[in-house]
């Protein structure tokens, strides 16, 4: 169709020009020419201008056909058949991985309410445990005497750094595993003694039953056995401890503390900086499970089984990985 337009324009063009060059006597022969090859000039140049014009319209059609396309798309990937309540409940490390997959669901599935409510990952395998919530958020692995029947089931769904974190004015930049121990367990109380300044060290960390905490004794080999100055009862709560306090340090969960660089600062342990590569080859040795805690003798309802599908699905990982979190499933 365009081409068709443009060789007629092109025609009627050089029929034109040579119109113009047959007239006239032999004494207007230079100037015939001259309007012949200004004819012939204006005539190209309507046809690209014409050409220009049926592509501009193509791409524009182009436009909306792919427009048209991703709108529909779209509209077939929400289902609002699907409708209820999800409640989630556990950990509060995990609290930026759920909601980011909460929001992600919804857009989805609009019409399922999914709730997250955190109370800390022993409460989460509880409320699990008792029926009371749909899926559990633990960022620890189960314990023997939390699953002596083998009524629950752990999927992982993520892997997340613990990160050891001190105030942004500490010149500290790095400890070693046995450093944390012994600051834990009161052995060291100094930062002078670990390569900072003179000053003692304020220990932060969390309350029993935290995954963070059971995460970090686990691997530090400090179970009942740290002595802390504070002991609290969220990661945010640690983080802000940390950022008001120039002496102190504490451990949180990797996917909180990017968030808050300009709060506080995460130390390389072993020479090793806490990142989703460090992380996923295990070369960042203070690491922990993100599980999602279901209860084998209570069905999920469909919308809780959409909810943790979502969360399992490869297709999904990279909501998972911007929230901070390393996927397991890619």
């Amino acid at each position: 169709m365009k081409t068709r337009r443009v060789m007629a324009l092109l025609t009627a063009a050089v029929m034109s020009a040579a119109m113009l060059a047959g007239c006239g006597s032999s004494s207007d022969t230079a100037s015939g020419t001259a309007s012949t090859t200004a004819a012939a000039d204006a005539a190209s140049t309507t046809a690209d201008t014409a050409a220009s014009t049926a592509d501009a319209a193509d791409t524009t059609a182009d436009a909306a056909a792919t427009t048209a396309d991703t709108t529909a798309d779209a509209a077939a990937s929400v289902n609002t058949d699907l409708t209820g309540t999800v409640s989630t409940n556990g950990s509060t490390s995990m609290e930026d991985v759920i909601q980011s997959l909460i929001e992600a669901f919804n857009e989805e599935y609009p019409n399922v309410t999914v709730n997250y409510n955190p109370t800390g990952s022993g409460s989460g395998i509880t409320a699990a445990t008792e029926g009371s919530c749909d899926i559990g958020l633990a960022s620890r692995d189960l314990k023997d005497d939390e699953n002596a029947d083998g009524s629950l089931t752990q999927t992982t769904i993520a892997l997340d750094g613990i990160a050891i974190i001190v105030n942004n004015a500490n010149p500290v930049t790095d400890l070693t595993i046995d450093q944390i121990a012994s600051i834990y367990t009161d052995g060291t109380n100094n930062w002078k003694d670990v390569g900072g300044d003179d000053g003692d060290i304020a220990v932060i960390g969390r309350e029993a039953g935290s995954g963070t905490r059971d995460g970090f004794e686990t691997i530090t080999g400090t179970k009942d056995a740290c002595v802390l100055d504070q002991e609290l009862t969220s990661t945010g709560n640690v983080i802000s401890a940390v950022q008001n306090n120039p002496q102190a340090i504490g451990y949180a969960s990797l996917a909180a503390v990017a968030e808050n660089t300009d709060a506080v600062k995460a130390v390389s342990v072993e020479g090793v900086a806490p990142s989703e590569d460090t992380i996923a080859d295990g070369t960042y040795k203070i690491q922990r499970d993100f599980n999602l805690i279901t209860n084998n003798t209570k069905p999920l309802s469909d919308a809780a089984q959409a909810f943790f599908d979502f969360c399992t699905d490869p297709a999904n990982a990279d909501i998972i990985s911007n929230a901070g979190a390393v996927p397991v499933n890619k």
